[in-house]
């Protein structure tokens, strides 16, 4: 049992000028102060106090004393030409050493610090030192610092050495064994005299132009306990336990394509009279449309005699050769954009009321598909070039807080923050395992479609024959890639969370709720989806947003205005464009999108009040802009403080949006979901609410100060490893794989309809 020495000093005297100094010296150190004792706020603020307790630095036992002897000369001076009372005592301290998994109550004042010896156990590689108060005020401040005299225990040196936190009413520190050779640490506790580095504001009683403070009452109540951390054999079990888990997914996947092969080979075996592939799209009959068909209307289909110049509209693709499906760079999207007369069948198709997908799709499927597979090679492009500078700052960042100890530069879940090699939250990067093995297995999963496309169209010939949806999987590539690297970023951001770089964590969010809604859209219209340059542009400008959010968007009123109106307008043109063109354009201006949104406006709503012409559009876009509106209006009189959160659940909202009404109107038209696409959906559904949950459980929020975020931290709840962000982590990468899967597969049934029986919505 260690044993250490306090000293205490009182004096009346309140002569600033003529201070009492008081020297403490020791066999390896000298320590002093003066009475009145001086500290130092924000705005040359003063506060004096006339009573100093400190506890000296305890001495090493030599061969001339016992252990419990400890030599110590006090001298006590001042200046002053007249006589000044004081007081003096010296006390041994009872409890200095801590002991483990044993609570220990005791208080501090700015003037009376307080620190205890900490010895680590035989057994005992890495211990979490827990302190609360049930008192957020006055703002406090917990160090560990190695065994090394002077201890820094006042609050203008107290940062100098070691490791620390700022505190209200919790705060924890994890100490490891190799970082302290002595195997032993002090815990110092110190109380600011003023509470802003915690939140707070100036303390009631020198409010006003006063800036000197005698004795002001800040004594804390505080309670530290010293618990054991896990062992090495726990980081083994979640690291295995990250891994298995999401190498399920693998099994089951490779599980469903046998089952699909042995019904395809069954499948096969019947004769071709009745039924050929199922998975290459070819059936002699078609499902027809009902329901949701207008009387006397064959939803779009156009009259086989009836084109341009008397050629036949409905089947335009010429078959290329065998094998001719390559990304030759000989052929380019423009080869039909640029010919005057397919740019008038264009207009002609797209103004009419009611279009079948052979409306749509009419170019050149080579073409098409070299298009969309430019969003995946632009999106590798982009995240090596995104994340390579976050790597690096976030490594600086790391290495800012190891070397320099402030806690503060990250709001880690500190109750359950497990350390590994120079990362302070490994467990918070890990959990992250799931959204690159689940990114990396849709990218296999969609491989292995595009193959077995590719080999259905070469033996069956069948590119003349217009069945199911086209084909095009560059989309789904990028979908892969943007989920991987929501991992690695995500990874990235919990290597240090902070507020400068949370839109790391949430930038290819946008992207991949930006993607599926592209994808979503381009089912149905995959000759007028957007180019990926295009699409591409809009998300820079939407990442562009969200750091003038990150900046502007706490306090400035006129940021708040600006997007408002950026918002509502883009609303309204994406809608104009899309109910009265049926295209989907990013990135062109029209100048007269505005005039022909109120040629809508008075042709659907004045002249056609009992109907507009395009109804299934009309509801769409009339709930998704109200939606928006609602968006719009919120941040403008609330202005939420985490704008990138904000920003994102508009991107959410509307794909939500959109997939509810594609589902809806796929069931209108009396199309069919599969077992496979189904339990896509309610997988999706399921994990979503689960992971949205654990979203939802707050452990730390860089919206307030590091020391009122600690407030929220809690202990880990699974395997003693991973908290509730991880688990959020774990679900999320699942509900975005099974989200995937639901836009891969949502059609398969259509692979057996002619294009002509399949509506556009």
């Amino acid at each position: 049992q260690a044993d250490a020495v306090r000293v205490y000093v009182n004096s009346s005297s309140e002569n600033l000028r003529y201070p009492v100094l008081f020297v403490v010296r020791q066999q390896k150190g000298v320590l002093s102060w003066q009475v009145p004792l001086i500290f130092r706020g924000l705005y040359q603020r003063t506060y004096n106090y006339q009573e100093v307790s400190r506890t000296l630095c305890p001495s090493e036992p030599t061969p001339e004393t016992r252990p419990s002897d400890q030599i110590i000369f006090v001298d006590v001076a001042s200046m002053a030409p007249f006589n000044i009372a004081y007081e003096l005592l010296v006390t041994r301290l009872e409890n200095f050493q801590l002991e483990t998994n044993k609570a220990f109550n005791f208080t501090a004042s700015p003037s009376q610090p307080q620190y205890f010896l900490y010895r680590f156990p035989q057994d005992v590689d890495s211990v979490i030192i827990n302190v609360v108060s049930d008192a957020a005020y006055p703002c406090s401040v917990v160090s560990v610092q190695d065994i090394v005299c002077p201890v820094y225990d006042l609050d203008h040196n107290v940062e100098f050495n070691g490791v620390y936190q700022s505190m209200t009413k919790q705060a924890a520190i994890t100490v490891q064994r190799k970082d302290f050779p002595g195997e032993q640490f002090f815990v110092v506790f110190v109380i600011k005299p003023e509470d802003y580095a915690c939140g707070g504001s100036v303390p009631s009683s020198i409010h006003g132009n006063v800036n000197r403070t005698w004795n002001l009452q800040r004594t804390k109540n505080l309670q530290v306990k010293i618990v054991p951390s896990i062992k090495k054999s726990v980081y083994v079990q979640a690291m295995f336990f990250s891994f298995l888990s999401f190498l399920s997914f693998y099994l089951g996947s490779v599980v469903v394509a046998f089952v699909h092969y042995i019904s395809t080979e069954v499948k096969l075996s019947v004769p071709l009279g009745s039924v050929s592939l199922a998975g290459s799209g070819m059936m002699t009959s078609s499902h027809p449309i009902s329901a949701s068909t207008p009387e006397g209307s064959s939803y779009g289909a156009i009259d086989e005699s009836s084109s341009s110049g008397g050629r036949q509209l409905s089947s335009p693709e010429r078959r290329p050769p065998a094998g001719s499906d390559t990304d030759s760079s000989v052929e380019e999207e423009s080869d039909f954009d640029t010919m005057p007369e397919i740019e008038s069948d264009k207009n002609i198709i797209r103004t009419k009321v009611f279009l079948y997908l052979s409306d749509l799709s009419r170019k050149d499927r080579r073409i098409v598909s070299k298009k969309y597979k430019i969003y995946f090679w632009n999106i590798i492009t982009i995240a090596v070039f995104y994340a390579l500078p976050v790597i690096q700052l976030v490594i600086t960042y790391q290495t800012v807080v190891n070397v320099t100890g402030n806690q503060d530069i990250c709001y880690y879940n500190f109750l359950c923050a497990h350390p590994l090699g120079v990362l302070s939250a490994f467990n918070n990067i890990l959990s992250n395992m799931g959204h690159m093995m689940l990114g990396f297995l849709f990218l296999l999963i969609v491989l292995r479609r595009d193959i077995l496309h590719r080999r259905a169209m070469e033996m069956k010939d069948i590119y003349t024959l217009d069945y199911g949806i086209p084909k095009h999987f560059g989309l789904f590539y990028a979908m892969g890639i943007a989920l991987m690297m929501e991992g690695v970023l995500s990874a990235c951001y919990h290597v240090c969370p902070n507020y400068s770089n949370f839109q790391f964590d949430t930038s290819f969010m946008y992207m991949i709720a930006g993607l599926c809604m592209l994808k979503l859209y381009q089912t149905r219209h995959p000759d007028i989806n957007a180019s990926a340059y295009s699409a591409y542009a809009s998300f820079a400008v939407v990442i562009s947003l969200a750091v003038l959010g990150v900046v502007f968007g706490k306090n400035d009123m006129w940021f708040w205005v600006v997007f408002s109106m950026i918002h509502v307008l883009a609303s309204l043109a994406l809608s104009t464009q899309i109910y009265y063109m049926g295209r989907f354009k990013i990135g062109e201006c029209y100048l007269g999108i505005f005039r022909r949104a109120v040629m809508v406006l008075y042709t659907d709503c004045i002249q056609q009040c009992s109907r507009p012409m395009y109804m299934d559009r009309m509801v769409l876009l009339i709930v998704g802009n109200l939606v928006n509106w609602s968006f719009a209006i919120f941040g403008l009189v609330y202005r939420p403080r985490d704008f990138a959160s904000y920003l994102l659940g508009i991107f959410i909202c509307n794909l939500l949006l959109y997939l509810a009404f594609y589902i809806i109107m796929k069931l209108r038209s009396s199309e069919k979901l599969l077992p496979i696409p189904m339990f896509c959906i309610v997988a999706t559904a399921v994990v979503w609410a689960a992971a949205l949950y654990f979203f939802f459980q707050t452990l730390s929020s860089w919206e307030e100060t590091p020391a009122e975020s600690r407030e929220k931290n809690r202990p880990c709840i699974l395997l003693g490893f991973f908290d509730d962000h991880d688990v959020w982590h774990f679900l999320s990468a699942a509900a975005l794989f099974f989200s995937f899967l639901v836009l891969l597969t949502l059609d398969d049934d259509l692979d057996t309809v002619r294009r002509d029986k399949i509506p556009v919505f």
